[in-house]
């Protein structure tokens, strides 16, 4: 098995792994987006109420709604897009190990999530639906029974091509999500090794991996909105509640107000700062112990 490979299935590995510290605050953050949607009275008031509420209506595992959804997507997305980024980074790596230039990371990261955001979008519907089912009266809940299911229903009920129901969007927030994230993270640890005060090290690590986690929530946060509802919407009576991305956008800003592009983004950030600070950790620790214990074995 090539060196490569072998990095690619760590990366795996450590992006399933972090959903299970993470999950709760995803579903929390992803109820957050949805409550006052369409300018009614909002379902939950703050993040704490949301977790409060679902707990007392769903029990502590209403938290973990969505799970083999969310694993399934991070097998998916998770790993392409991982996969695809590293593949670029090596391969604009100069011979003398010169890094590739700030441009080329983000661009790099921006190609990386499309691909795994093409790949992933069937998980995501599924996921962004069990996630949600929860907050419904009985009568309307899908009640998928896990990924599998959702995905065979989905496509028996509505056809194959709604497996990629907001695949634009959801694209669209890939994109900067990634390019943010893996482009903001390399360029500080390499801004922070070209320092005297750091070396290649978990604080270093620690430090570009924080700062990384805030740029993307910020930046990607109202791709997110956007995305959830779309992917969450119903058909009724043939007609879609939203006609795209940007008609989401557009009425949540008129009837909610401009910063409920950023809404949710307690939990959004809560999730995604200590996602990315873990993963990146967690990665380079990976591949340092693969480096030391199979390297000469390549």
């Amino acid at each position: 098995m090539y060196q490569k490979e072998r990095t690619f299935y760590l990366e795996a590995w450590q992006a399933c792994q972090q959903l299970y510290l993470c999950r709760p605050l995803d579903l929390v953050k992803n109820r957050m987006q949805l409550s006052g949607e369409g300018g009614v009275g909002r379902e939950h008031k703050t993040s704490l109420h949301a977790i409060v509420k679902i707990t007392r209506n769903e029990g502590i595992l209403g938290l973990y709604n969505g799970l083999s959804a969310g694993l399934f997507r991070q097998a998916t997305y998770g790993t392409v897009r991982m996969g695809i980024y590293q593949s670029l980074y090596d391969h604009f790596t100069s011979a003398d190990g010169t890094h590739p230039s700030a441009a080329t990371k983000l661009l790099a990261g921006v190609f990386a999530g499309a691909c795994g955001a093409l790949v992933g979008t069937p998980a995501e519907v599924s996921l962004i639906r069990m996630t949600a089912d929860g907050r419904l009266p009985p009568e309307k809940q899908r009640g998928y029974k896990n990924v599998f299911n959702a995905l065979a229903r989905i496509t028996g009920e509505e056809g194959f091509g709604a497996l990629w129901r907001g695949c634009g969007p959801t694209v669209v927030r890939a994109m900067v999500v990634n390019g943010a994230e893996l482009a903001t993270y390399s360029q500080a640890k390499q801004f922070l090794l070209e320092t005297a005060y750091f070396q290649d090290n978990i604080t270093c690590h620690f430090v570009a991996s924080t700062l990384s986690g805030f740029v993307t929530a910020v930046v990607s946060m109202p791709a997110d909105i956007a995305k959830t509802r779309v992917q969450n919407m119903r058909t009724i009576n043939g007609v879609p509640e939203y006609s795209g991305a940007i008609d989401v956008l557009r009425t949540a800003i008129r009837k909610e107000g401009f910063f409920s592009l950023w809404k949710g983004f307690t939990p959004y950030l809560a999730r995604i700062g200590p996602y990315t600070v873990l993963f990146f950790i967690f990665l380079e620790q990976y591949k340092i112990l693969y480096y030391r214990n199979f390297c000469n074995h390549v």
